[in-house]
């Protein structure tokens, strides 16, 4: 089964760099795409889904997600029997320079994870024997249907076929969330389906509206209709798209997932199931733009961006904070999204693909130091240059892609606060909060990973080339990207703004200078570690000569034995989850309740 996994990861991986090299140029290509009996086996596959979920509910007594999924499929239903007869999909496909850049991150990201999963699976079940059974089979057709659904949304112009990878993606996610078996991992998944469902609600309603009204089920034609002012069916898709990106307030079904295994947790955060939500809010941006709806959309990411980015500061649990990172980045993105101008469309490109990089990396090497120290706790991760030396480099270098220059995270950043200044100053007062609080949050984890304060055993030993391959790929990457991203920029990036927005942001040479300067000299940080754990020599901390056997230990005033500790801040009092969710919750909700009143003023 290993094998077969490596060679579809390696597959996918090819066959994506393929069709980044050759379709990136051209221009957008429709396809009909006609299969006999396709739309009614897609029916038939959603209906067993819903059965399924419908039965799994009541068994676990989740009568809300019960009534969600009746009510869900009875709307499907009367399409198929009322609607669907009427309008037929003129091109069922298509490929744009939006869907190919969704390739590089759903292909190559998507499938370096799954192959990074074949060894942290042994190993996880060999730790896990007793408590959890071992489905691995079951794990990586998830993980590998998770894969398929998403290349389905991001190709897919009949909007119905959408719906049903879009579907696919709830299923899956719920599957993997729940895959321990465990209460909490139960609880979690039933969350994530909940919120999932909601937005499956509002997508379902759109479609309705579409076939009745306007008498069309086409993206393409959907984007031309918003342009005449429907704006409705857009907003609902692009409610659906904020419960799968996990935007406040159903931001805690993603932290939730976090129970699942590390691979799925690397996958949903960094190239399916939240990368759906803000890729079709991105599918909007131009339609959006200038309207009341979008720049509500706009509060929604920012505040968002603002809130997980202050939470993050109060966790401890280290996928926490990286959950938390990854819910502020995707308010960043749908902010970008919601004001739709060439600046923001741009900032959101590069945070896209930025994002999915760097975040992948983190979430594998998290998966590591889990397995090797047994804990996820920051705290615990002291010294983790001389116990995990590359784990600990790899750890810094995804880190400094996040929130360091001239790494793209924090370049898009810049390119948001650019459009913000002239477009809305109070939306740039958040962005540049929130980038404090992202500041905060990453340099104490970094600066935890080289504080040496005792002896510390080696126990990098025993990972195979299944998870080493994929971190030194995605390391790579991270790097890369960097390096070249001028190129990245003017290949990639601009040529989608410009097919949106007529005009782009383009980096000057100046620009390229100092970016490749500053590359070099953050770039000597890790590098100088690669010998550390090696040639580094331990001396006890010199504390006032009171020193007795310990290195991390003194004699106090009264002659008592007293322990040193370096601790970081975590300021739960003010930025814990229970204080900052009372206000993102009601405020969230007002903004969604703005954001459909928009619609008839």
């Amino acid at each position: 089964m290993s094998l077969l996994i490596k060679l579809g990861g390696t597959i996918i991986c090819i066959a994506s760099l393929c069709l980044l090299v050759t379709a990136f140029y051209r221009e957008s290509h429709f396809f009909k795409a006609e299969f006999p009996w396709v739309d009614e086996g897609m029916f038939l596959l959603e209906l067993a889904m819903s059965v399924y979920i419908f039965i799994i509910s009541l068994k676990f007594k989740r009568y809300l997600v019960t009534a969600l999924i009746l009510v869900q499929t009875l709307i499907m239903a009367g399409i198929e029997v009322f609607f669907k007869a009427g309008v037929v999909a003129s091109n069922n496909f298509f490929i744009d320079k939006l869907s190919v850049i969704m390739v590089f991150i759903i292909g190559i990201i998507g499938s370096l994870i799954c192959i990074y999963g074949v060894g942290y699976m042994k190993d996880f079940h060999e730790v896990h024997r007793k408590e959890v059974s071992d489905k691995r089979r079951l794990f990586f057709f998830l993980m590998f249907a998770f894969l398929s659904a998403m290349f389905g949304i991001v190709f897919s112009n009949n909007l119905l076929w959408l719906f049903f990878f879009w579907e696919v993606t709830t299923l899956c996610s719920f599957m993997l969330i729940g895959y321990k078996g465990t209460e909490e991992s139960v609880n979690n998944a039933f969350r994530a389906l909940l919120f999932n469902l909601l937005g499956g609600l509002a997508f379902a309603g759109a479609l309705v509206y579409m076939y009745k009204s306007l008498q069309i089920i086409e993206l393409d034609k959907l984007l031309i209709a918003g342009k005449g002012g429907i704006l409705l069916p857009i907003i609902l898709i692009s409610f659906a798209g904020l419960t799968k990106s996990a935007q406040m307030p159903f931001s805690s079904w993603l932290v939730g997932a976090m129970v699942a295994p590390t691979p799925v947790s690397a996958l949903l955060h960094s190239s399916t199931m939240v990368k759906a939500g803000v890729y079709i809010i991105m599918r909007f941006a131009a339609v959006l733009s200038g309207t009341l709806a979008g720049l509500t959309l706009g509060f929604i990411g920012v505040f968002t961006f603002l809130i997980a980015s202050f939470i993050a500061i109060s966790a401890t649990d280290s996928k926490k904070v990286l959950a938390y990172s990854t819910i502020a980045n995707l308010g960043l993105i749908v902010l970008c999204a919601g004001i739709g101008t060439y600046e923001a469309l741009w900032a959101a490109a590069l945070l896209l693909i930025f994002h999915a990089v760097a975040k992948s990396l983190l979430f594998m090497c998290v998966g590591v130091v889990g397995r090797k120290l047994h804990s996820r706790n920051i705290e615990d991760m002291s010294g983790l240059i001389i116990s995990l030396p590359r784990i600990s480099i790899m750890l810094q270098i995804g880190m400094a892609g996040m929130f360091l220059a001239p790494f793209g995270m924090l370049i898009s950043k810049w390119a948001v606060l650019r459009a913000l200044v002239d477009f809305n100053p109070l939306l740039a007062v958040f962005v540049v909060f929130g980038s404090a609080a992202t500041l905060f949050f990453w340099v104490k984890w970094m600066g935890k990973l080289i504080t040496v304060i005792n002896e510390k055993e080696y126990i990098e030993d025993g990972l195979g080339r299944s998870e080493w391959i994929p971190l030194y790929i995605i390391s790579g990457l991270t790097i890369g990207l960097c390096g070249f991203f001028p190129l990245v920029s003017s290949w990639f990036i601009e040529p989608y703004v410009i097919d949106i927005c007529g005009k782009t942001m383009t980096m000057t040479h100046g620009n390229i200078i100092i970016m490749s300067s500053m590359l070099a000299m953050v770039m000597l940080f890790p590098l100088s570690f690669i010998n550390y754990g090696k040639k580094v020599k331990v001396v006890d901390a010199y504390l006032g000569g009171a020193n007795v056997s310990s290195a991390t230990e003194f004699l106090g005033s009264a002659g008592a034995v007293q322990n040193m500790e370096m601790k970081n801040y975590y300021l739960e009092k003010y930025f814990g989850e229970k204080v900052l969710y009372k206000i993102a919750i009601p405020v969230s909700i007002i903004l969604l309740i703005i954001m459909f009143g928009c619609l008839y003023i």
